[in-house]
């Protein structure tokens, strides 16, 4: 599959993988009667996203990519139905992270607690929130080593997804949630700081 087919999967919790255009930034919360499902509530919103929706591969430098992955060979702009995202690729291959803000989601992490009590999901896992951050580790089949679906709840209507996919010859391929973990931490500084 490709990175973008991969990204796609996971951000959508298993649907198509189809691309469109840019998605409308919203710069402010919209939903209203969130959180549902039993997610917890995103005390302190990040409101000014929409640098981060357009240019997701803004949210974290090289440097900092680079800290936690490896050296970066490239990165891309993956336009995908549910928002954009950004495709680190990392110089020893087959080893990417992608992450961005599903736009395409409203309901922010309640999807998620949603498809999860339905019994949509094969993975679901409340974890430690990601610097003060609801988060849920997911998958809707892909799970394996090296892999890993990290949602942060930055709004109640809106999550960060991460999403590494490693090699076995990665260091973090027997931790790639760990990983995601730390891009996660970074993407919100940097969130928090815009």
């Amino acid at each position: 599959m490709t990175i973008a087919a991969l990204a796609s999967v996971a951000l959508l919790g298993g649907c198509s993988d189809q691309k469109t255009g840019t998605p409308t930034p919203t710069s402010a919360p919209s939903s209203t009667g969130l959180p549902t499902d039993g997610a917890p509530a995103v005390t302190d919103p990040i409101a000014n996203t929409a640098a981060a929706e357009a240019d997701p591969c803004s949210t974290i430098s090289n440097p900092e990519i680079e800290s936690i992955g490896g050296k970066v060979k490239r990165s891309e702009l993956e336009q995908l139905t549910m928002g954009n995202a950004c495709a680190w690729v990392f110089q020893e291959s087959p080893n990417t992270v992608s992450a961005g803000l599903v736009t395409g989601n409203k309901d922010g992490l309640s999807a998620l607690y949603a498809q999860h009590a339905t019994g949509g999901l094969t993975t679901f896992k409340p974890v430690d929130p990601v610097n003060g951050y609801p988060a849920v580790i997911y998958a809707n089949g892909g799970e394996g080593k090296g892999n890993c679906t990290l949602a942060i709840g930055v709004r109640n209507d809106l999550v960060y997804n991460v999403i590494p996919r490693l090699s076995s010859g990665h260091p973090s391929f027997s931790d790639p949630c760990g990983m995601a973990v730390k891009v996660a931490e970074a993407a919100i500084k940097n969130l928090k700081g815009a």
